[in-house]
């Protein structure tokens, strides 16, 4: 896959993602695309198979590709191994993120809130970091990316809560009113904190900027919990537009 054909797939798989990157600066662009076309390959590895063992070699195919010496001949392998050996990404982050989606594959619940953070940091905080490390971030931004990265993953994690439960995963800890709005809430508090330290994040602030919609997401569910298990977590399209392009002029989300 061509870095043109990265930024298609991303289009398509996760267009806010996209919309995010097409603001961003354009010699970011084509880095960003990347990884985050590697984020939906392993995102949608236990998803297309009801084989867990299958599911499970999928994982375990991306977790070999990461730490091979030379690139796989693969539309995203390939132009990831560049990008790793181009801008020193961690392997042991990245190795986290794709052990993390094996929750995924099966139909067990997290037992504690705890764990449920921890996939949330795993997944959305990783990708978060790793791409606020392309766009050049200081390792003191990464407080600040990951509360930012908490924030948009438990958005769109309780957005999904009931595509979830229809594919037969038991999503949450507790899933009364009164704990869903409470998690929101959790989310609102990282994402104000960070927003009060926004200036640690220096060159990596193109990374935060998929995170557009997180705040407004979690604050509807605050006032209103019963949208997630409703399915209706929405904002309108013109919502939507308008936070982009604010997150795009000033930088904040």
């Amino acid at each position: 896959m061509t870095l043109s054909a990265c930024a298609q797939r991303v289009e398509r798989g996760d267009p806010d993602r996209f919309a995010a990157t097409m603001a961003a600066h354009p010699a970011l662009r084509d880095d960003l695309f990347t990884l985050y076309a590697f984020n939906l390959e392993i995102a949608r590895a236990p998803w297309v198979t009801q084989e867990s063992m299958i599911a499970e070699m999928r994982l375990q195919w991306w977790r070999d590709v990461i730490t091979e010496p030379a690139p796989r001949a693969h539309d995203v392998a390939a132009p990831l191994h560049a990008l790793i050996g181009q801008k020193h990404l961690p392997l042991d982050v990245m190795d986290q993120m794709i052990a993390a989606r094996l929750w995924d594959v099966y139909s067990d619940p997290f037992d504690s809130a705890a764990a449920l953070d921890s996939y949330i940091d795993q997944t959305a905080g990783h990708l978060m970091w790793l791409a606020a490390l392309v766009c050049g971030a200081q390792a003191k931004a990464e407080p600040v990316v990951r509360d930012v990265a908490y924030a948009l993953g438990l958005a769109n994690y309780l957005t999904a809560v009931r595509v979830l439960e229809e594919r037969g995963r038991k999503p949450l800890v507790d899933g009364r009113a009164s704990a869903i709005a409470a998690l929101a809430q959790g989310g609102l508090d990282r994402l104000a904190r960070a927003r009060r330290q926004r200036g640690l994040v220096g060159q990596g602030a193109a990374a935060l900027l998929p995170a557009w919609a997180a705040g407004a997401v979690l604050a509807q569910i605050v006032r209103e919990p019963q949208r997630v298990a409703d399915g209706r977590v929405v904002l309108s399209e013109f919502s939507r537009r308008g936070r982009l392009a604010w997150a795009a002029l000033t930088g904040r989300v």
